[in-house]
């Protein structure tokens, strides 16, 4: 079975985890519906249906203000990979989507080898990177806790040491996760799209050079891994700033919002890539697409609803989409 890697890049406690978790979730509740099938593996249904659990019991977390965050410790054995296989409905996976995921502390700048090798490679043999961002630490207090929470000096470090010479096309996401409370009108879903342009502006830069504007697509997909809680404050302990946040009444449930839309921006790019003939490294895919024609047109329609207003949208690339 071939496989696509995607890298998620996120640091501390900013949600990982719990974006996946309701993805898999809203495509089992709504998506599945459709021709294609996603199957995650014993490991990863294991880690995600406790995480689906946990942001379903909100009453309980909220009571200590806020929803809890299962942030992997340090240490190469702590690396957590997430994998779905992906194909037609009733019939074996053609394709495996493998997300990985790590201590957030790799993504901060270091001195250890062994977990800054791990990002390079990861990052070089990725079709797509997701970067998790904490809306909360990115709006509040004017962004006091934007770069101590969400690193965006080091991711574009990171991007900086890898995407050089490219030899085929990548999509990057920017998943702003724990954003409701941003997304409530058109005015405050404004000012959030200003505030990650600003705030993210050397990696767009970096993005828009020369070399790159043509092989790398950027979009921006607000997640709502919960959908019925919205901020409240932050909370600093230990110098950590913790988010805390609050239901609009006491029996709202758990209904997540948006979440499957970086998964139909990924599957939107690679059908794009099949088309375009343009894969180098992952040429496979080219390959795995042109042979499955039936299971290329299921994805088609699957991802034909990428949104492109109310937060998302596409800064870098527009013609990787159109499908």
């Amino acid at each position: 079975m071939r496989e696509v890697n995607i890298t998620m890049l996120g640091a501390r406690y900013v949600g990982k985890t719990s974006l996946l978790a309701s993805m898999f979730y809203e495509y089992e509740q709504n998506i599945a519906k459709t021709r294609i099938q996603l199957i995650p593996d014993q490991r990863t249904t294991s880690i995600l249906g406790s995480k689906l659990a946990e942001l379903k019991s909100l009453n309980e977390h909220l009571k200590s203000g806020g929803v809890a965050s299962t942030e992997a410790a340090a240490g190469a054995k702590s690396i957590r990979s997430f994998v779905f296989d992906l194909g037609e409905k009733g019939k074996n996976s053609s394709l495996r989507l493998h997300f990985w995921d790590y201590p957030g502390a790799y993504v901060i700048a270091s001195e250890n080898q062994e977990e800054q090798e791990f990002v390079r490679q990861r990052l070089t043999e990725s079709v797509a990177v997701l970067i998790a961002i904490d809306t909360p630490a990115l709006m509040e207090a004017k962004g006091k806790w934007h770069y101590a929470r969400n690193r965006p000096l080091d991711i574009v470090a990171h991007f900086k040491r890898v995407y050089s010479n490219l030899d085929s096309p990548r999509l990057v996401i920017l998943a702003p996760i724990k954003c409701e409370t941003y997304l409530q009108n058109e005015t405050s879903t404004k000012i959030l799209l200003e505030r990650i342009e600003t705030e993210y502006a050397s990696l767009f830069d970096f993005f828009s050079c020369d070399s790159l504007r043509d092989r790398v697509a950027t979009v921006v997909t607000p997640v709502q891994t919960i959908g019925t809680i919205f901020f409240s404050y932050i909370d600093v302990i230990n110098g950590e700033p913790i988010p805390r946040f609050k239901k609009p009444l006491p029996d709202t449930e758990y209904s997540p919002k948006d979440n499957e839309q970086p998964l139909k921006y990924l599957l939107r790019f690679l059908l794009k890539q099949q088309v375009e003939n343009q894969w180098g490294v992952f040429n496979f895919v080219r390959s795995w697409l042109g042979l499955d024609k039936y299971l290329k047109e299921a994805i088609r329609e699957f991802a034909k609803d990428c949104k492109t207003s109310g937060g998302f949208q596409i800064i870098q690339g527009k013609d990787w989409f159109n499908i």
